[in-house]
C-alpha cells in the first residue's frame, strides 16, 4: 500500500487564558473547522511463496532401458506444488469508527501533526516516516529447456521411425561420452592445450548429452510463485480457513474443496487492564476527556498451519482488539513541549517525550 506524507497543523498550544484543545468524534457537517484524523485497525498481509515442480517424460522413455540401460524411466508427467513459506505482515488501515477532529483555536500556535495520506495519526510535534509494506519477493521462472532436435545430426533427423530415432540418438550419446573421456585423458586428436578452451569443449559436450538424454529420461522444471492477499480481522478466529492448497493445483481460494485447508488462529491475550469505575476515577477521567485519542492495542497471538505443519506462530498487537485512551491536553499547553510517535499499524504510542521549557 503506497502512502504519501501529509503535514497538518493544529492548535494544541494555548497562548492565553484557558484555551483548550478540542477533540471530538468526527461527524460530517457538524464538526467545527479543524484537523481530522483517524486511528487504525490492524490489517494483515499474507505472502505465500510456493514452489512448482513440473516433470515432462521423455518422448522415447519406452526405449530408455533397451538402448541406454536406464531402468524405470518415468513415462507419466506430473505437477507438484510445495509451500516454501508464509509470511505475515501487519499494517494500518483507517478505522472509520474511530475518526476524531482537533479544532483549530484562534490565537494559538499550531504545532506539527503528521498523518498518512489516508488520515492515520503518526506523530505530534516531531517527524516520522510513513511505513511501507516490504516489496513482495520476486517469482523465479523455470530454466529454459534445451531443444534436443538442435543437437541431432542429419542421420537422426532423417530416420523414419521412433525406434530408429531412439537407437541413433542413443548411439550419439555414447559417442559424446567417448569424446568427452578422450578429452579428459588427453587422448583426443584435437585436445586443446589451453585450459579455458578445454573447459569450453567439455561444457558443450555436456550440454549435448543433457539435451539428447532428455528424450529418454525426461526433464523437470522448477519455478517459484508468489501469492499475496490481505484481510482485516474484526474478531478473534479459531480454526478458520485462510486459503486452500493442493499439491497438484497450488494455492486455491478458501472455498475450493480441491485443496487442503490452511488454517488461521488469532487470539487476543486479554491482558488489558479493566478500568475501575469508582467515583474518584470517574472525576479524574472527566478532566482528561479533552485531548488526543489513541489506541491501546491488544497483544494477540497468530498461528497459520495445515493439518501437518505450522507455517508461522507469532505475536501481533491488534489495534481493533484493544481500547482507546486520551492524552490529556495538559501535555500540550505552553508549559510543556510534548512529542509523540504513534505506531502506524495499531495506533498505540511508540514514544512520548515531554519536557518543561527552561
Amino acid at each position: 500500500m503506497k502512502r504519501r506524507l501529509l503535514l497538518y497543523s493544529l492548535a494544541l498550544l494555548p497562548l492565553c487564558g484557558n484555551a483548550q484543545t478540542e477533540v471530538t468524534p468526527y461527524m460530517p457537517g457538524v464538526t467545527v473547522e479543524g484537523v481530522t484524523y483517524c486511528l487504525p485497525k490492524t490489517a494483515l498481509r499474507f505472502t505465500v511463496v510456493a514452489e512448482k515442480e513440473v516433470f515432462v517424460p521423455g518422448e522415447y522413455a519406452k526405449y530408455a532401458d533397451r538402448y541406454l540401460r536406464l531402468k524405470d524411466a518415468a513415462s507419466q508427467g506430473y505437477t507438484r506444488w510445495t509451500i516454501k513459506s508464509i509470511k505475515v505482515e501487519p499494517y494500518g488501515v483507517p478505522d472509520k469508527s474511530k475518526i476524531y477532529n482537533i479544532a483549530l483555536k484562534k490565537r494559538t500556535v499550531a504545532p506539527m501533526v503528521k498523518l498518512t495520506n489516508d488520515g492515520i495519526l503518526l506523530a505530534i510535534n516531531t517527524d516520522k516516516e510513513v511505513e511501507k509494506l516490504s516489496d513482495l519477493p520476486k517469482a523465479q521462472p523455470a530454466e529454459k529447456v534445451l531443444n534436443p532436435r538442435n543437437f541431432m545430426n542429419q542421420e537422426i533427423l532423417a530416420a523414419g521411425s521412433s525406434a530408429k530415432i531412439a537407437e541413433l540418438t542413443a548411439q550419439e550419446i555414447y559417442d559424446i561420452r567417448e569424446s568427452r573421456n578422450a578429452l579428459i585423458r588427453g587422448e583426443a586428436d584435437n585436445t586443446p592445450k589451453d585450459g579455458e578452451q578445454l573447459k569450453l569443449m567439455l561444457d558443450q559436450l555436456n550440454q549435448q548429452e543433457k539435451a539428447l538424454s532428455q528424450l529418454f529420461k525426461g526433464y523437470t522444471q522448477t519455478s517459484t510463485e508468489v501469492f499475496s492477499f490481505s484481510t482485516t480481522p474484526e474478531q478473534e478466529m479459531e480454526h478458520a480457513v485462510l486459503f486452500r492448497f493442493s499439491e497438484k493445483l497450488g494455492v486455491l481460494n478458501n472455498e475450493d474443496l480441491a485443496g487442503e485447508p490452511i488454517y488461521i488462529d488469532l487470539k487476543s491475550a486479554q491482558d488489558l487492564p479493566v478500568p475501575v469505575q469508582d467515583e474518584k476515577t470517574a472525576k479524574k477521567k472527566a478532566k482528561m476527556d479533552e485531548g488526543v485519542v489513541y489506541n491501546v492495542p491488544a497483544r494477540s497471538f497468530l498461528k497459520v498451519y495445515s493439518p501437518s505443519k505450522v507455517f508461522c506462530d507469532q505475536e501481533i498487537s491488534m489495534g481493533q482488539f484493544g481500547n482507546t485512551e486520551i492524552l490529556s491536553n495538559a501535555l500540550f499547553d505552553k508549559k510543556n513541549t510534548t512529542q509523540v510517535l504513534f505506531y502506524q499499524n495499531n495506533g498505540g504510542i511508540e514514544k512520548l517525550t515531554a519536557e518543561e521549557p527552561k
